[in-house]
């Protein structure tokens, strides 16, 4: 019984050795992809590309149809506001009103010597009444012929140029065909398409700016008209911003392209970025893994997600503050204290950020 003890206790003592690790093994360290969470909303700018359209651009059309007997400009032409631009031949509406005038002055004294005898209860209330009618109805027809006449002669609406002229003398149209194409001289507007995660921020939009390459020293302020409120079809939302007239800079032309600069004003200085892989749940609350360098660990930290911007970057307003590391990949992997390594990050001599 001694001898078999014996026998046990040599074969235990020789595999203990076996069992022992190696000396200078390592246990595993996972390797980790880590950001720096940034302070959101501080020094803030938008930048999108943009268009020079006319403050107006409009086409000119007769209210009337006829012969255009005159065009008294040319394309390309500087224009007055009430300038004459082009003329209809009158002969037809002259003759019109002419007749409609004697007519009026017929009835408008009968309908005069009517209202006397009614004061005077010389005549019964429905004679009255039917001259009174008579006399409203011819004094509408009357205006119409004088503003017909009038019409003849189509003018300016404001001071600008004339960009394209669709017909020459003597040619009929029909009321309401455009004649002309004309644009304002005024101050341009810039239109610009933004996307549905800026839109909402239109509240934090302080300031506009644009540039020209054709410009390339000078910074045109501009001032915002509008933004529409229904996205287009492209999912976009339309902007209309004014260029404003400043002493000795230039007046871009309409058609030119140019960028828009957008400079948002300041949020809280708590809020800040990161990467929208950062996030996991625990316990049904949102939280990130927060690295320490000092301690090569990760820490569990709950954070409180105020937004989650289209670029996969979300906003963070509890939790974290601008600066800390954050793990962006493997979250579901990782233990609270548990010791990693950050992946290096790429360098011309580590490409890839394998080494």
């Amino acid at each position: 019984m001694r001898k078999i003890s014996i026998v046990l206790l040599g074969g235990v003592l020789l595999c203990c050795p076996a069992c022992q690790p190696e000396k200078g093994q390592k246990a595993s360290i996972k390797t980790v992809k880590t950001a720096t969470a940034a302070a959101y909303g501080e020094d803030d700018c938008l930048t999108f590309p943009g268009k020079v359209k006319a403050a107006s651009d409009i086409t000119l059309a007769f209210r009337i149809s006829g012969p255009i007997a005159h065009i008294h400009v040319k394309e390309g032409e500087f224009v007055r506001k009430g300038q004459v631009l082009a003329e209809m031949d009158p002969r037809d509406y002259q003759v019109q009103l002419a007749a409609t005038t004697a007519e009026y002055q017929q009835i408008k004294k009968e309908a005069e010597r009517v209202i006397r005898l009614y004061q005077q209860e010389s005549v019964s209330e429905n004679d009255y009444d039917k001259a009174v009618a008579g006399l409203e109805q011819i004094t509408a027809k009357h205006e119409a012929h004088k503003n017909a006449l009038a019409d003849t002669r189509l003018t300016a609406p404001f001071d600008g140029y004339v960009q394209e002229c669709f017909f020459d003398r003597n040619e009929t149209i029909a009321a309401g065909t455009p004649v002309f194409s004309l644009i304002s001289a005024g101050q341009p507007e810039v239109t610009v398409n933004i996307p549905a995660e800026d839109f909402v921020r239109r509240e934090r939009f302080e300031a506009f700016s644009c540039t020209f390459e054709v410009y390339p020293d000078v910074v045109f302020p501009l001032d915002l008209i509008s933004i529409n409120q229904k996205a287009n079809l492209n999912q976009l939302y339309t902007m209309r911003l004014q260029v404003r007239g400043e002493a000795g800079q230039p007046v871009p032309s309409p058609g030119l392209s140019t960028m828009v600069t957008i400079r948002l004003q300041p949020t809280q200085a708590h809020l800040v970025s990161i990467p929208a892989t950062a996030l996991f749940e625990h316990d049904g609350q949102a939280a990130v893994w927060l690295y320490e360098p000092a301690t090569q660990q990760v820490k569990r930290c709950p954070v409180k997600p105020r937004e989650i911007l289209n670029n996969g970057t979300v906003i963070v307003s509890e939790g974290l503050k601008a600066g800390d590391l954050v793990v962006t990949a493997g979250v579901h992997v990782l233990h609270d204290g548990e010791r990693v390594e950050p992946l290096p990050e790429v360098s011309p001599t580590n490409v890839g950020g394998m080494l």
